[in-house]
């Protein structure tokens, strides 16, 4: 991906999400475009048009710390945004070198250290599985594989999480919510190119994304990026139904660009009942294994 075309749709997508009324200025009659304009955020940002032009056409190699974070306060970005314009600079000027994972001559499987996947199967309660930023399922406790039943039972999917909510018709079932799963997958994957600009296999996963589901080109389109941290989701589990379970993503500190999602249910509710008869049923499938992704992490 070129580091100049994210950065201009980046900022450009994000000045034309932003009202003059939000800002405290008035919106006038003759706007051609929507949002606001550029010299009105070179305003907010106290730099010069031309300045903020530059920076708007991508060139943000050698923009300083105190003008990044000033274009982040105009922009009204947030943590997420923040982050994300921080790791295009960084790619632009190339101070991420010394953190840019080293390329491997051929790909390595890669499999969970034994204590990480003991750590996973001692989590009893609840779905708990380990990720890449390309949102590929590295490994996982016995009641994630049962939970994400369809996930693993179809080869297509690779065991990924955004092949399977574009590519496989079983989310749109398996999540009620499916317009926000949807969103919130694209932006942690666009969260994960501004990271990491030089990842060839996010590259490939993007392309086959965009080339085969119309709602992800869509919403790739948008720009938007999310830091996957804490929340609640709902979900249709085909053996047990409706359950409505709350999320912690950790990052691993052992293993730069992994990150842990642990689910659990509301003590006393339906939706811990029906992820007890889940871990019921997981525990008598002897024939699933600690998954072992051939994909090695990103760092």
């Amino acid at each position: 991906m070129d580091n100049h075309e994210e950065v201009r749709e980046f900022l450009t997508s994000r000045r034309a999400k932003i009202s003059p009324e939000q800002v405290g200025l008035p919106a006038g009659t003759r706007r051609r475009v929507p949002g606001l304009r550029r010299s009105e955020v070179a305003a907010l940002a106290d730099v010069s048009v031309e300045y903020y032009a530059k920076l708007e056409r991508g060139n943000l190699a050698g923009a300083s710390p105190a003008v990044l974070e000033a274009v982040a306060r105009a922009l009204r970005l947030d943590d997420a945004e923040r982050a994300h314009l921080l790791h295009l600079a960084q790619a632009a000027d190339g101070t991420d070198a010394l953190t840019r994972p080293r390329r491997r001559a051929a790909p390595r499987q890669w499999k969970p250290h034994r204590s990480l996947q003991w750590t996973l199967d001692a989590i009893t309660a609840g779905p708990a599985l380990v990720t890449n930023g390309r949102m590929d399922v590295l490994a996982c406790n016995p009641l994630a594989r049962a939970f994400y039943t369809d996930l693993f039972a179809h080869p297509d999917n690779q065991a990924n999480l955004a092949r399977f909510q574009f590519l496989d018709p079983a989310t749109r079932r398996f999540y009620p919510d499916w317009d926000l799963f949807a969103d919130m997958a694209v932006a942690i994957l666009r969260r994960e190119a501004g990271r990491d600009p030089y990842d060839k296999d996010l590259h490939d996963l993007i392309g086959e994304l965009s080339t085969r589901s119309k709602d992800f080109r869509t919403r790739w389109g948008a720009h938007d990026v999310r830091r996957h941290g804490t929340g609640t989701k709902r979900f249709h589990h085909p053996a047990v139904g409706e359950l409505t379970l709350a999320f912690e993503a950790l990052d691993l500190a052992a293993e730069p660009g992994l990150h842990m999602t642990v689910y659990a249910a509301e003590p006393g509710s339906p939706s811990e009942e029906a992820l007890r008869l889940l871990a019921s049923w997981a525990a008598t499938d002897t024939a699933g294994e600690p998954l072992a992704s051939t994909t090695p992490p990103v760092d």
